[in-house]
Formats: structure tokens, sequence, C-alpha cells
């Protein structure tokens, strides 16, 4: 597989995203929106290319605060806002779940794009179904992975993982070590992720550029984001919903509720899968993303 070369696109609100493509331009458009602090390298390479080769113009990117996107520095991110803000003191995100979801958007029209199918894992699940929501006609499948609808009593945490999110990791090493910690933690307990292999995608994450600002902002814009379940009851496009028996950082009532309120929404539930992308599962992932698009062929008018 090639090496892919990575781009900027210019956004009109002043967010530059970097992002990468696999497959022919002239295929229908996959856009893959990752979740918390994740950049795009956590959509694995040879996952992009089985869904190219599934006849997808494959497309992920750095979201705001993450990687070679824009980091907004100026807009605070304190920990201890985090912190009060998980104690139901809210403090006031710097920006929301729709402005990220207009960051996908306008990386569609930097590329030229009218529409195109849309996945997301975690916060980029919650996105996904953001930009259906505020998007419609942007959106021709949604596929939401270990996301939740944004209704507290659904998709909660572990609060026991909370420490090991939050804890600081300001050297390269000290990254590495907490990474192998948080992933055994929260990672598929059918499919554990070799310690060597987190700690190699820890280096690169960070050496793309890691932000502990920004993940707090993008934490922030998570613990503010509203009741969607209303909102999704009102989509007219082709859903499916994945999610881990064994996720312990969004429960998976928060699948089964975000199946519940998307009508004639799929739901897949995986015994033994947590909060990551297992190689084992990739035919698995491709198989939904690629079913649920068929059916938005299906649906279309014409």
């Amino acid at each position: 597989m090639q090496q892919q070369t990575e781009e900027t696109a210019s956004l009109p609100n002043g967010i530059d995203l970097c992002f990468d493509t696999f497959g022919e331009r002239d295929d229908p458009a996959l856009l893959l929106i990752m979740g918390l602090g994740g950049p795009l390298t956590w959509w694995a390479p040879e996952l992009c290319q089985i869904l190219a080769d599934r006849g997808f113009f494959v497309i992920r990117f750095d979201n705001r605060d993450v990687g070679r996107s824009t980091k907004l520095d100026w807009a605070g991110g304190r920990r201890t806002d985090v912190v009060k803000t998980f104690i139901r003191t809210k403090t006031p995100p710097p920006y929301t779940l729709s402005d990220m979801a207009a960051d996908g958007v306008g990386l569609l029209d930097h590329l030229g794009i009218d529409t195109a199918h849309v996945t997301g894992v975690s916060m980029g699940g919650m996105i996904a179904q953001t930009m259906a929501i505020d998007h419609p006609d942007r959106v021709l499948s949604l596929v939401s992975i270990m996301a939740t609808t944004g209704r507290r009593s659904v998709g909660w945490q572990d609060p026991r993982l909370l420490p090991r999110l939050i804890a600081e990791r300001r050297s390269r090493e000290q990254f590495m070590a907490q990474s192998v910690v948080t992933w055994a933690a929260i990672g598929s307990p059918a499919y554990p992720l070799p310690p060597a292999d987190i700690r190699a995608r820890a280096a690169e994450t960070f050496d793309r550029g890691v932000s502990a600002a920004g993940v707090a902002r993008q934490t922030l814009a998570l613990l503010a984001q509203p009741d969607r379940s209303r909102a999704l009851r009102e989509l007219d496009v082709p859903a499916l919903v994945i999610h881990g028996l064994a996720d312990r950082l969004v429960h998976v009532s928060g699948g089964r509720a975000t199946a519940r309120a998307i009508p004639n929404a799929e739901l897949l539930l995986i015994p033994g899968m947590g909060h990551d992308l297992p190689r084992e599962l990739w035919p698995v992932l491709a198989d939904g993303i690629e079913r649920t698009a068929k059916r938005a062929k299906v649906e279309s008018p014409s």
C-alpha cells in the first residue's frame, strides 16, 4: 500500500483540517470521523484500504485540536474545567459538536463533494449523528460506532476511568506508558492489542502533535452536548449502530438508545468488543458500512 499524501483544507470558519484520502475520486465518498483526542491515523490505513477496495473514496482527517489540524489554544482548555463539569458545575465549551460537524461539511466543500456516507467512532459517532441532524442533505448514510445520544441516562462511563483519561502525560515516554494503561482498561477484552503495538501507535500520535488543552476543549464539547434523541427520530437516512458489549467508556445502553431513536436503524452488538477497532473486526465493520451504503442506493428517490 502506497504512503498517503496529507493535505490541508483551510475552511471559511478559520479552521485548518489535515486530511488524506484512499481510493478513486469518482467513487462515493466515505467520511471517517475519529473520537476524542484521536488523529486520522487511528483509522488504520489497512482498514481504509479495505473500504476503498469496497468502492469508496475514503476521507480521514484530524479533528480540530488534534494532530496537524488547528489548535484553538486561545480558547482555554483547563483540566480543572473538565473535572468541575464532570461533577455538574458546567463550564461553557469553547465550541460544540455542531461546530465540529460543520468542520466535516467544510472538508466536503473543500473537496467539491456534495454528499457522503459518514461513519464516526465514539465522539466521532456523536459528531456524525450531529452532521446528519444539522446537514441532512449532505449525509447519504450514517454509521455510528460506540457512541451515544447525549442523553445522560444512557452511554455512561465507568467512573473509575476518569483518572486515567485526564492524567498528565507531558513527555513522549509518559504518553506511551499511559496509553498502554488506558487501552488495557478500555480496549476489547476478546481482542487485546499487544502493548508494543499500543506504544507504537502512541508514539505516532504524540509525534503528530498532542494537545492536552485541546483534548480538554473536546471533552467540554462532549459534556455540553444536547440530548439528540428527539432530533434523531426525525432522521430519514439509512443508519447502522455498532457497539461493543464490553465497552467501559461508553456503555452499550448508548448504542441501544441511538438505534431506538433513528427510524429503521440496524443495531449490531458485538460480544467481546470494547472501545476500540480491533483488526479482527475490520471485515465486520467494512461489511456493515458497505451494507448501509447500499441501503442508501435502494432508498434514494432515483
